[in-house]
């Protein structure tokens, strides 16, 4: 991203520097900062489901909708100046990040620098290792490389390399920022990645992923920090040229792109650029940015634009969100409002776009501002742990924290890479909650937006939890601090959530067993209930009669007396044979979305049409009410 040139309040494609921010001496303070550890188908479930506070309950999908692969954040920057901190404080943050007692992030992001030719903020110039003669000095990134091995030290099980720029001599205006790899030497970068990534190796330093560009989209030619144009017809090539060199080296190592900007250039553009011949088997991961704030809508076209590739797509950079929402803003905010906001986009991304990973932007960042301790206008939101900017002249070196810090590792420190997700429907008002099934156990994070306490009770449709082993909160006044765990009954978990606060709750569990789902589906926009058969698929006044009940199943499938829903090549219809492919499977999204996971698209009401009869197709999702479904 990047705070990118950094940016002011303009849209994320046009990004200005954001100033070095001037801090106010007597508030900065002087002793350590510490690590404080202190139903239904789709709606109310049946009455038998409901907790003890008699509060309906909501419902664990009995399908596992992806399986996460990571959980981390990127080290660039910010090394640049922890590169001149004390050795204690940067084990320190090295531990804060990476050991079970911090974040223990299961992914991070180690930048390839591109020299910082012509960047105008020294913060931002990554070096990189090439010399001029063509040969390489590996003494260059000392704090970048000390991160990136500790990260390899403690475990962390996806090393990222990520390319904001190519060394300045391979682009077209000379430059670190701005400008286009030039076309002549796009086998040459390709080298150079791949002998960086040998590099590592050699050390014990394995990196499993390499993003070669990052936001092509955007110019970056104002200098206030690395990156390149890579139009998208370059995409490819740079894809295919990397791709061959690791092919050819047998590197462990594969690609992810294209770092877009937003959801809507993601949409747009990796099908142009990963459908030309030869590029898709050297992708691993599909990676796109959010800064455009998406909706519903945009996130499941993710889904889609991913399951047309074959993909998995992976959410990989976000930050500087503000004022009181996720869109883009400038504001530098510790407090639990922009934890609450970082919570709610890793609940969107995995639960809607189903993205398989979540990457925050910079971990450490030195924009605090005016005031370290309290919400101000002048510094960012790009960060999760801070630092003084001026530490070089008044020897500051404390470490601020912010509730994103505490809130990120309400995820990471929990779900770890395997874990499945299970969509979760009928939660209470201002709340979300997500649950993940892996390693013998379910954890489940719940957002509670309001300013209340609220009753939650959350059915579990398959393995069912036995034991309550822990319950970690964090909230305005408390960062993982341990409360009370929740009751269990009749594999149902009863709990209450205190107002504004991440609360994760971890469970043994048993058994490999699910139970089914079943009811009517009713559209939202038409309050009609869905039926099929084998000619097609509408919707009629609903009867409260079998012939439209559906079962929802471990499997996701969507059974009903006259067989199983499928799409087909003619559109939806119901078939008496189970495929086991995945036009007869689908996920239940929090907000009423049915998605198909062959096509990645929508149960939609044809026209938003509401009469008997009226079609039930396919269609890109779009957030609307004619896509929205609940159970009778």
């Amino acid at each position: 991203m990047h705070v990118s040139d950094l940016r002011t309040s303009r849209p994320p494609t046009s990004r200005p520097r954001i100033p070095r921010p001037r801090t106010r001496r007597p508030v900065l303070l002087t002793a350590s900062a510490a690590l404080a550890v202190t139903g239904a188908l789709l709606g109310s479930p049946p009455a038998s489901a409901a907790g003890t506070t008699g509060t309906p309950a909501a419902e664990v999908s009995p399908h596992a909708a992806q399986t996460i692969d990571n959980i981390g954040a990127s080290g660039a920057w910010w090394v640049n100046d922890l590169k001149n901190f004390d050795p204690e404080v940067r084990a320190r943050v090295a531990r804060l990040l990476f050991s079970e007692d911090g974040l223990d992030l299961s992914a991070y992001r180690y930048n390839i620098g591109g020299g910082g030719t012509g960047v105008t903020y020294a913060p931002r110039a990554a070096e990189d290792f090439l010399k001029p003669d063509g040969g390489y000095d590996w003494s260059k990134d000392e704090a970048g490389r000390y991160f990136l091995s500790a990260a390899a030290r403690y475990g962390v099980e996806d090393l990222i390399g990520f390319v904001n720029s190519a060394p300045a001599a391979w682009k077209t205006n000379g430059k670190s920022c701005g400008g286009h790899l030039k076309a002549q030497n796009e086998r040459d970068f390709a080298k150079y990645v791949a002998d960086v990534t040998d590099h590592f190796a050699q050390q014990g330093v394995k990196l499993d992923y390499i993003s070669p560009f990052n936001e092509p989209t955007n110019s970056f030619d104002s200098c206030g920090q690395e990156g390149m144009l890579v139009d998208v017809p370059q995409r490819d090539d740079i894809v295919r040229a990397l791709g061959a060199e690791q092919r050819a080296r047998h590197q462990k190592a594969t690609i992810i792109a294209d770092e877009s900007t937003s959801t809507v250039k993601f949409n747009s553009e990796v099908p142009q650029w990963i459908s030309q011949p030869g590029t898709a088997p050297y992708v691993a991961r599909l990676a796109h940015h959010t800064y455009d704030n998406p909706g519903d809508a945009d996130r499941a076209q993710v889904y889609e634009t991913s399951r047309a590739a074959g993909k998995e797509s992976w959410s990989t950079e976000i930050c500087c969100f503000g004022k009181g929402g996720t869109g883009w803003a400038q504001e530098y905010d510790p407090t639990i409002d922009g934890g609450l906001n970082l919570s709610r986009i890793i609940y969107k991304d995995f639960a809607t776009a189903h993205d398989s990973a979540f990457q925050w932007w910079v971990a450490l960042s030195e924009m605090i501002g005016s005031d370290p301790t309290a919400r101000n206008d002048e510094g960012w939101n790009d960060g999760l742990v801070y630092y003084d900017p001026d530490y070089a002249k008044n020897g500051n070196q404390t470490l601020y924290f912010t509730k994103r810090y505490y809130t990120l590792g309400q995820y990471s420190k929990f779900v770890r890479p395997g874990a499945a997700l299970h969509d979760v429907t009928g939660a209470p008002d201002g709340v979300e909650v997500s649950a993940y099934d892996g390693n013998g156990r379910w954890v489940v994070v719940v957002n509670n937006h309001n300013a209340t306490d609220t009753a939650l009770n959350l059915h579990f449709n398959s393995r069912t939890p036995v034991r309550a082993t822990q319950a970690v909160r964090t909230s305005a006044d408390e960062n993982w601090a341990k409360v009370a765990k929740p009751s269990i009954a009749d594999g149902t978990m009863s709990a209450t959530l205190a107002a504004r606060s991440v609360t994760t709750y971890v469970f043994d569990r048993k058994g490999h067993g699910s139970s089914a789902l079943t009811g009517a589906l009713v559209g939202e926009q038409s309050g009609k209930c869905l039926t099929a058969d084998a000619s097609g698929a509408t919707i009629a006044g609903c009867t409260d009669t079998a012939e439209q009940s559906w079962s929802y199943d471990a499997r996701g499938t969507l059974k009903g007396t006259n067989g199983y829903l499928t799409a087909g090549s003619s559109g939806l219809t119901t078939t008496s044979a189970y495929s086991g492919d995945g036009t007869q499977r689908w996920l239940l999204n929090s907000n009423g979305q049915i998605v198909n996971e062959a096509s990645g698209r929508c149960l939609d009401v044809s026209g938003q049409a509401t009469a008997d009869g009226s079609r039930v197709i396919l269609y890109r999702c779009t957030g609307g009410a004619n896509e929205a479904w609940t159970r009778q």
